[in-house]
């Protein structure tokens, strides 16, 4: 490890440039900084005027690593470009993918959160009308000049994404690997086939985040800060909403949720036009996708990759798809809600 650390103290040294020694600025120190379920390191790069840098260095044993720094660097300057509050991208260097980006401090809204649980529901609503108003802006105005060709995986949000990356995700990864189900995949597989279709209707023209959570969010000195959005592509508009409201790691009230969908229509409303009775339906599938998509990454970063931070959320998410699926006209998915209801026994009896 002091190994690597020395490496990237020469390197972030190379990209502060020019200026920066002219400054007469140097490295005093390095913090890592936890990533989560991403397999980059990040580490906190202190200089001696009291300043400091994020360095995001690319987990090398990933053959799709430097085009994942690329579209970080190139995503990120573009949403920079168009006003969407991301921290400023600052060097890039494209034969390392090591990246230096502006230090947003410590505290994400997730982090806000765990520290006053008794927050009251006119001060979450306040928090999270913040954070839907950025998420509007970012789509529409992210949306704007998008280039596909930044993407590191696919281009747009269709339905070959949802049936391999996301229910096909939580079939193998929750229900085969994690859980030891063996359902009836011809019927689930019609059924996952049938909830794309209603999710695919939405039109794609957006940038899509595709994991707007609130580990995802920063305040920094009050404002609302997006981080971690080298995963964008086109997509439709529900989607970033329902990883929003439906994230497992708050497990924000229904009604606060509707509160909320009400907010961000009014302000979608402001700059581009749309119908909201369409724009609830496609939230409500895309929600599924959404819940499809979480229930597979808890599974896959808690099993696979040892990461039990992951596990304790697979229940809320679990209940929540559950939720939704009533929403749903349950009856057209008979097979998926039995699976959620065999998952939901199972883990019930892991916590007991």
């Amino acid at each position: 490890m002091e190994e690597k650390k020395n490496q990237i103290v020469d390197m972030v040294d190379h990209l502060l440039g020019l200026q920066a020694r002219r400054n007469g600025l140097r490295i005093t120190g390095m913090e890592l900084l936890c990533g989560d379920g991403s397999q980059r390191l990040f580490y906190r790069v202190f200089l001696d005027d009291q300043s400091s840098v994020v360095a995001v260095l690319p987990n090398r044993d990933n053959p799709l690593s430097l085009a994942e720094a690329g579209s970080a660097w190139h995503i990120g300057r573009h949403l920079r470009r168009v006003g969407v509050p991301v921290p400023e991208p600052l060097a890039f260097a494209g034969e390392t993918g090591l990246i230096l980006f502006e230090d947003l401090g410590d505290i994400r809204l997730y982090d806000l959160l765990q520290q006053d649980e008794d927050l009251g529901e006119d001060r979450l609503f306040g928090l999270y009308r913040d954070v839907v108003r950025e998420l509007v802006r970012m789509q529409v105005k992210g949306g704007e000049g998008f280039d596909a060709s930044w993407c590191w995986q696919t281009p747009v949000y269709d339905r070959a994404l949802m049936l391999e990356r996301e229910s096909g995700y939580f079939l193998q990864a929750l229900c085969h690997d994690f859980f030891g189900l063996e359902p009836d995949t011809g019927t689930l597989n019609r059924e996952f086939g049938l909830i794309a279709e209603m999710a695919g209707k939405a039109p794609a023209g957006f940038f899509l985040h595709r994991d707007f959570q609130s580990r995802n969010i920063m305040i920094t000195d009050g404002a609302i800060r997006i981080i971690d959005f080298q995963g964008g592509r086109l997509g439709p508009l529900g989607y970033d909403l329902a990883s929003l409201l439906i994230d497992p790691y708050v497990c924000l009230s229904k009604e606060l949720q509707e509160a909320l969908l009400d907010e961000y229509l009014s302000e979608l409303l402001k700059q581009v036009k749309y119908d909201p009775h369409a724009l609830r339906e496609e939230y409500l599938y895309l929600s599924l996708q959404r819940n499809l998509q979480i229930l597979g990454a808890f599974a896959f970063l808690g099993k696979q990759r040892g990461k039990s931070f992951f596990l304790p959320f697979i229940q809320p998410a679990l209940l929540s798809i559950r939720e939704l699926l009533r929403k749903a006209e349950s009856a057209q998915y008979p097979v998926l809600v039995g699976v959620i209801d065999s998952c939901l026994e199972k883990i019930g009896n892991k916590t007991t």
